[in-house]
């Protein structure tokens, strides 16, 4: 154990040892003037445990101040405290330990009992035991205290062992419960659903999820892209339109995720010109990079580079990106030479170096970035709050 670790857990400690030397020390002076206590000064324990400490022996030092001060109404604070601290700091089983102790203590208070039951609750979510997390929350429930938070916390037990039927059906609770609106959250959790089914080769039910997860929020992207996905695997390129260009209205924020799939249905359909002009409108109202890139491509196809290269530059002058920097030196290599060839080179080594290394998506919450698209973030666990990133490195 480093010292650094040592002096933290002294400082955090010292006032609960502080505690239990004053009650302990009470008592003593209670005793006293029963005529049955011994001669003043600190409790032996208090002194005991501040030696412990002090000698890096924290589990011993635990022991004795838990004995010192007897679980009674006004020390159950004290004792919660204690094992908060342990179990933010990534001690749990003496977190366990010291909120096990609490609850074991028949003549506690109803409402302190429940706490204790919460505290412990999530000391076995955070080791892992989840079984016994979800046993005490439903407990919580059924004793009809801390139920929102007890809901909250199944819900998440169920995520994480990807029982979505509960999570559905805990998160519809939590909805009455609260007055609170988690219609993408269940959305999500139907396409949760969908995509097990998919895995199985169920398509069928798969569809029927999806379908579901629009009907519960029809803002949800994720089942109009997953939809865009089955429509085009069973060759249905026009539904798969429909689907994708749907995103448009859903949130325009993730529209760059369906300009691929978007340009291989219309070639597919021999349609360029409507995948012209769709991409063209696009960009005209500040979607994205993404539809301008492929709308240069496709001209560059059909008329040329250097019709490629003007669209480029309408679109740089209104909105810098490095991707369309980068796109628009391609282009320019393409008819230099000599000097000028070689700076544009180099230039596009830089604008290709620096595309490859960016993060393309970052959570609204908790500024989490990847380079992959998380319908639930990594780091804050919450649900559809990751989206592309837009501005000069980004759409």
């Amino acid at each position: 154990m480093s010292p650094e670790y040592l002096f933290g857990l002294v400082v955090c400690l010292l006032p609960v040892a502080a505690l239990s030397g004053w009650l302990v020390g009470r008592r003593e002076v209670g005793g006293r003037r029963n005529g049955r206590g011994a001669a003043g000064g600190l409790s032996p324990d208090y002194i005991r445990g501040l030696n412990f400490l002090l000698n890096d022996r924290p589990d011993k030092a635990i022991e004795v101040f838990i004995k010192a001060i007897e679980i009674e109404s006004e020390t159950v604070e004290t004792h919660l405290a204690l094992g908060n601290l342990f179990r933010r700091r990534g001690e749990v089983d003496r977190a366990i330990r010291i909120h096990q102790n609490i609850v074991a203590r028949p003549s506690l208070e109803f409402d302190q009992r429940a706490l204790a039951l919460l505290e412990l609750g999530l000391d076995y979510m955070r080791s892992g035991l989840l079984d016994r997390a979800e046993s005490l929350f439903k407990e919580l429930l059924e004793s009809g205290a801390h139920q929102r938070q007890a809901i909250d916390h199944l819900v998440d037990i169920y995520q994480q062992e990807r029982d979505w039927d509960k999570a559905l059906e805990y998160t519809q609770r939590l909805e009455k419960l609260g007055n609170t609106d988690l219609r993408d959250r269940r959305a999500h959790f139907l396409c949760e659903q969908a995509d097990a089914l998919l895995a199985e080769g169920d398509v069928e039910e798969a569809s029927a999820r999806l379908r579901q997860a629009l009907a519960v929020d029809d803002k949800c992207v994720r089942a109009s892209l997953t939809q865009a996905r089955l429509a085009m695997t069973a060759g249905a390129y026009e539904a798969a339109i429909r689907h994708l260009q749907r995103i448009e209205t859903q949130n325009v924020a993730f529209i760059s995720e369906a300009i691929v799939p978007l340009v291989e249905c219309y070639r597919t359909l021999d349609r360029t010109p409507e995948l012209v002009a769709y991409l063209e409108r696009l960009g005209t109202q500040r979607t994205g990079v993404t539809p301008v890139l492929m709308l240069a491509e496709m001209l560059h196809e059909l008329d040329g580079v250097d019709a490629a290269k003007q669209r480029m530059v309408d679109e740089l002058k209104q909105r810098p990106t490095v991707r369309g920097i980068d796109r628009l030196i391609a282009y320019s290599l393409a008819g230099a030479d000599g000097e000028a060839h070689e700076s544009l080179s180099l230039l596009k080594e830089v604008t290709s170096r620096l595309i490859e290394q960016k993060l393309n998506y970052m959570c609204g919450k908790c500024g989490f970035k990847g380079r992959s698209l998380h319908w639930h973030c990594p780091s804050c666990k919450s649900w559809n709050s990751v989206k592309p990133i837009h501005g000069l490195e980004g759409e």
